[in-house]
């Protein structure tokens, strides 16, 4: 009986935690994307030099990033988690393969920029004259704001529709995504506060699942326990 209420316990934690990962990553996500902004031009433009005098405020920002990354990943794990038994194979390994890619890019798409302000400490001619800069900056835009966000729509519409069949989120929420992933899915990269829908779309998620959770603690437990016929037992 103790073993069995420790599981309970254990489990009812999960949700509440992965409603506070996703809000971690959002506040972190848009923290650093609003450091950016305030530092360089979006998508490519803005000289070396700019790039360069304002290398501490991207450094903050750049910093921010891995703990973000940590966090979604944290976000997704508990998300399946949560799902349990009830999680479609085909949707959730397209869930996670997505996951998965974004973080890469977006991880990608930091140490690029984390490199090239490297570089830029040294000297700013040769870089420009190289065509270091303008490659490296076309790279993290094609990155972040291109594959990255169309990742994120896939995440979103995969999540979405196996929402749909277990109706563990509302279906407003559910629409929600959709409507929010065709835009990441049909964007091209010119959007400058596209890259945002992404984060808000996790933190609304995040505090449904926190509300959801406080007020019936046992949904979660309550499904996957039935689907392995441990819930008769405990009954």
């Amino acid at each position: 009986m103790d073993r069995e209420s420790t599981s309970i316990d254990q489990h009812l934690k999960t949700p509440r935690a992965a409603g506070i990962a996703g809000i971690a990553f959002c506040v972190l996500f848009v923290i650093a994307h609003l450091l950016i902004r305030s530092a360089i031009a979006p998508y490519g433009q803005g000289s070396a030099i700019e790039f360069a005098k304002h290398s501490a405020t991207i450094s903050r920002s750049l910093n921010l990033v891995p703990f973000a990354g940590i966090a979604f990943l944290w976000f997704i794990a508990v998300l399946r988690d949560h799902l349990g038994a009830s999680e479609d194979r085909f949707f959730a390994t397209v869930v996670l393969g997505s996951g998965l890619l974004y973080i890469a890019m977006f991880f990608a798409s930091a140490a690029l920029a984390g490199g090239l302000l490297a570089v830029l400490s040294s000297g700013t001619e040769n870089v420009v004259h190289s065509g270091t800069y303008a490659v490296s900056r076309a790279e993290i835009n094609h990155l972040l704001n291109v594959y990255g966000i169309k990742m994120a729509g896939v995440f979103m519409i995969s999540f979405s529709t196996i929402s749909l069949r277990t109706r563990i989120i509302p279906r407003w929420l559910v629409f929600l995504g959709w409507a929010s992933a065709l835009l990441l899915l049909l964007s091209i990269g010119t959007i400058a506060w596209a890259p945002l829908v992404f984060p808000l779309w996790v933190l609304l998620l995040s505090i449904h699942i926190l509300i959801e959770k406080f007020h019936s603690p046992y949904r979660g437990h309550q499904n996957s326990a039935l689907s392995d016929g441990k819930w008769n037992r405990a009954a």
